[in-house]
Parts: C-alpha cells; sequence; structure tokens
C-alpha cells in the first residue's frame, strides 16, 4: 500500500511553524507580514479560495487586508490598487486573485506588481530567476509539491521525473524546481505521443493537465511516487484529481490524495513566500 502525502496534515505543521515565526519576528520589525487580496467579481471559487486564504493567515498572524472590487471594476481601478499595495510599507506581499473577468487583462495586472511583493511567483523577472538558479519568489503549487516530497523524505536527486502539464503556474517551474533538485525531467503534454510510455518510466509523476482520473495504472510503474495536482468536480459534485486514485493507489510507493494533498500545501506556501518576502524586506534572517 502506498504512503499517503497528507498535505492537509503538513500544512498544519507549516502552519505552526510559521505562527512561532512571525511571533518572534514581529516585535523585531515592529509590524507583522503583510499580504494584500485584491479580488475582482463574484466568482464562487475564487470567493472559496481567498476565504481559506484569509482564514490561515489569521491563523498565523499575517495582516491581510482583502480590496473586494465588482465585477465591471475597469483595469485602471485594479492598477490603481495594485500601485497602493506596493507603495504601502505594511504590505510585504501582494495576490491578485485569477481569473479576472474578461475585459481585465491578466497580463497588464500580474506585470504591474512590484517583483518583491509578487507571491504568487508569476512575474516576468520572477520567473526569469527561477530559470538561471536564483534565490526568488517561485510560485506556490509547485513549491508546495517540493516540500511534500521533502517533509516525507522522498529522494529526488537522480530520478526521472515527469510533468504533465506545461503551465506557467504549475508545470513549467514544476519541472524547473525538480530539476534544480538534480532530477531528470520530462514534461509531458497533450501533444505529447505515446503518453503513457513516458509516464511509465518516471519515479516520480506530476500531474497538472486538469482532465479528471485521466491517469490510471496504465499510466503509472509499479512503485512510482504520484503527486496529483488536479482538482475538478465529478458529475456528482464530488471533488476528483488528475489521478485515479483507486486504480493507481495500490501499485504507487507514495500519492498525494485528492482532496487533501497538494491544495492545502499551495495556501501553505503563499504564507511561506509572505513571510521570505517579509524578511527580505525588513532584512531578518
Amino acid at each position: 500500500m502506498a504512503t499517503i502525502l497528507n498535505g492537509k496534515e503538513l500544512a498544519a505543521t507549516l502552519r505552526a511553524e510559521q505562527t512561532e515565526e512571525i511571533r518572534k519576528l514581529a516585535p523585531l520589525a515592529g509590524r507583522p507580514p503583510g499580504l494584500g487580496v485584491i479580488l475582482v467579481g463574484d466568482d464562487p471559487a475564487s470567493h472559496a479560495y481567498v476565504k481559506n486564504k484569509r482564514n490561515a493567515c489569521k491563523e498565523a498572524g499575517i495582516h491581510a487586508p482583502e480590496i473586494n472590487l465588482p465585477h465591471d471594476t475597469t483595469r485602471e481601478t485594479v492598477m490603481e490598487w495594485v500601485d497602493k499595495l506596493n507603495a504601502d510599507p505594511r504590505i510585504d506581499g501582494i495576490l491578485v486573485q485569477l481569473p479576472l473577468p474578461p475585459h481585465i487583462p491578466k497580463d497588464d495586472i500580474l506585470l504591474r506588481i512590484d517583483p518583491e511583493k509578487d507571491v504568487d511567483g508569476f512575474h516576468p523577472i520572477n520567473v526569469g530567476r527561477l530559470v538561471i538558479g536564483e534565490d526568488t519568489l517561485v510560485p506556490c503549487t509547485p513549491t508546495g509539491v517540493m516540500t511534500l516530497l521533502s517533509r516525507y523524505g522522498i529522494p529526488v536527486k537522480g530520478k526521472k521525473a515527469v510533468v504533465l502539464g506545461r503551465s506557467l503556474i504549475v508545470g513549467k517551474p514544476m519541472a524547473l524546481l525538480l530539476l534544480a533538485a538534480d532530477a531528470t525531467v520530462t514534461i509531458c503534454h497533450s501533444k505529447t505521443a505515446n503518453l503513457s510510455e513516458e509516464t511509465r518510466q518516471a519515479d516520480i509523476l506530476v500531474a497538472a493537465l486538469g482532465k479528471p482520473l485521466m491517469i490510471t495504472k496504465d499510466f503509472v510503474k509499479k512503485g512510482a511516487v504520484v503527486i496529483d495536482v488536479g482538482i475538478s468536480r465529478n458529475d456528482k459534485g464530488k471533488l476528483v484529481g488528475d489521478v485515479d486514485f483507486d486504480s493507481v493507489e495500490p501499485i504507487a510507493s507514495a500519492i498525494t490524495p485528492v482532496p487533501g494533498g497538494v491544495g492545502p500545501m499551495t495556501i501553505a506556501t503563499l504564507l511561506e513566500n509572505t513571510l521570505k518576502a517579509y524578511k527580505k524586506r525588513n532584512h531578518l534572517s
């Protein structure tokens, strides 16, 4: 039976560590860390995500003001709010919740964020730093995956890793982080020929395609570590991932559940990135 990589439990442990670190650092900085959140529109999933992030920030002692804007907010108004947060000395990280309404160009908004406050790690400057191997703010989901592997003592060095998906949010940074940890990395995507042949080579398989239950046991080598980043709802409203857990779990050596695997680690890493930016801006170790 596979080891269940319980992201929910690990995220709780990380939050406890973050809370203690903030308790010690806040008197030195004269304030707690600050995370400014901009939410545009009424997307239920976005509001749910922001609520979870708000609760996690409150638990850890992070100041997290929210700017809630209506769906018909203009691009210029969102830019103005980003500028205010960039200039606010109490704010160390800025999160613009995606997706934005179609009339607001996402790239324009993300480019406006100060790279030193870009706790999502999406700014081209931070992407470039990641590519060349500089220490920087890295997207939360792939960083959370690396933390999960590390805390569970799963070796990466010298392993064959296959990443399914090539998005800027997960797939590409995931591959770069695995490469930096000395794995041999293959990126697969919707146009990859003979996909199952590629995935069956993986010691570590990261599924981030957004295709529910696509990865069955036929795609997985016996003893592989399987990380399921996908999350969606099936016809019955149940949350499922990209991996068919029931068929894969008996042959994997370790696997993340959905829910309760990678998702909580993403929020824990958002807090960690905020704390990292806070320490850098306040010259704290």
